[in-house]
């Protein structure tokens, strides 16, 4: 099976940009965007419109593979690639890519996948998200090609030797509508909860945490008054982008003894914090997390896991995470790594490594690369993935979870 045609057209995202180096040096908040000036280059304003360029490969037979080329919400930050404009993609394409894709046998797809992620033109790779949406609609006629979802591809490409399939643990996150959204949450029993965004130290942290402490004092108590299950037993997992090390100026042990009463807070429920220290690099950002990751273990008594997120941008930075035994769990941001190929391969090294695989990504993607990446989390048996895209709760688990269960019952079905 070929392809016959390749057509692109911008659209927009689920959510928006957002320039962080802006926000973390104390940008206030305008209702729903930003007063003052951007920091990254590329911003026009602190908070604009995400784009996409949504891709589609059309078959011999006409069936259709998508995919959408995205980019993260704090573009441009912690070594990524620049803003990325679809519009601009979208001439890069049709002048450059389209005529490649035209005429491609789909039969297979981890060859056409690696061929398109590492494709360089004028001496310059392309654009990471370009490579994150051309793999997603090639993974999608490959599975139609061969008349199978794409998480039975994956597995067969991969040979990953596993007949079931299941329900990945899926983590919502609440955006800055913290408590609202939770009650979404457990009304729905998400099995991880809730992100909370606390990305500023002022109005969300506090100068010595207690902000946070009073937060989880009160996410604890929400799930008691509210579950309708007493079965229902989240897992509490929290994005603090850094703030924990900056209110302890980077001090392992303070860090440390921190997110200890943290979790003992949090308790009965697990406690996992996504980015406690960053410290403006990937080596020493590893090297801190992997040394707090050391305190905790020595610790019986402290129950909380390190989530690695930022600085973790390739596949050769999960690997490097993982081998430096830098955290618990480390969050495969799928469209930093580009090529969807490479979001496989990195939560197969996890598993293999024995580290927490969390197939994430962006509140700022689309429908469509959330159900692709979902299929591939579920061929891989991740430890968990991202309710995404937006930031409303309701949207991003709606689409991941009734693809999961689409997904299992066209398996089950045996068509």
């Amino acid at each position: 099976m070929k392809i016959r045609k390749a057509i692109a057209t911008p659209g927009f995202t689920g959510f928006y940009f957002d320039d962080q180096t802006a926000i973390r040096a104390g940008a206030q908040t305008d209702y729903f965007t930003y007063r003052g000036e951007p920091k990254t280059e590329g911003f026009k304003a602190i908070r604009q419109a995400g784009e996409t360029l949504s891709i589609m490969l059309v078959l011999d037979n006409d069936m259709i593979g998508y995919g959408d080329a995205v980019a993260v919400q704090y573009s441009g930050a912690f070594g990524r690639d620049e803003l990325f404009n679809s519009e601009k993609e979208k001439a890069f394409f049709d002048e450059h890519l389209a005529s490649r894709l035209i005429g491609l046998d789909v039969s297979r797809f981890k060859e056409n996948a690696e061929h398109f992620d590492t494709l360089e033109i004028d001496g310059r790779p392309l654009h990471t998200a370009m490579r994150y949406g051309i793999t997603q609609a090639l993974l999608e006629a490959s599975a139609k090609a061969n008349g199978m979802t794409m998480s039975e591809l994956i597995r067969k490409e991969y040979d990953i030797k596993d007949d079931s399939y299941h329900m990945i643990p899926m983590f919502a996150q609440t955006g800055d509508d913290r408590y609202n959204n939770v009650d979404k949450m457990i009304m729905k029993e998400i099995d991880v909860l809730p992100h909370a965004l606390i990305n500023s130290v002022k109005d969300k942290l506090g100068p010595r945490g207690e902000l946070l402490e009073e937060y989880v004092k009160w996410l604890r108590h929400r799930i008691f008054d509210k579950r309708l299950n007493e079965a229902y037993h989240p897992i509490f997992h929290i994005d603090v982008y850094g703030t924990v090390g900056m209110i302890f100026d980077d001090d392992i042990g303070k860090v440390y003894h921190y997110l200890k009463g943290l979790s003992d807070i949090a308790y009965p429920f697990t406690l996992r914090i996504e980015g406690p220290i960053d410290k403006g690099s990937q080596e020493e950002t590893r090297a801190a997390l992997k040394a707090l990751k050391d305190h905790i273990d020595a610790d019986e008594d402290c129950h909380v896991e390190i989530v690695a997120d930022e600085w973790c941008n390739t596949l050769f930075d999960v690997k490097s995470f993982v081998d430096e035994d830098a955290a618990h769990m480390v969050q495969v941001k799928t469209p930093d790594l580009g090529g969807v190929n490479n979001t496989i391969e990195a939560l197969r090294y996890c598993l293999k490594k024995g580290v927490g695989a969390y197939s994430g990504g962006s509140c700022n993607e689309t429908n469509i690369s959330a159900e692709v990446t979902t299929s591939i989390a579920m061929a891989c048996n991740a430890k968990q993935c991202l309710a995404k895209p937006g930031m409303g709760t309701d949207e991003g688990i709606m689409i991941v979870k009734n693809h999961m269960k689409r997904t299992l019952a066209l398996i089950e079905s045996g068509d």
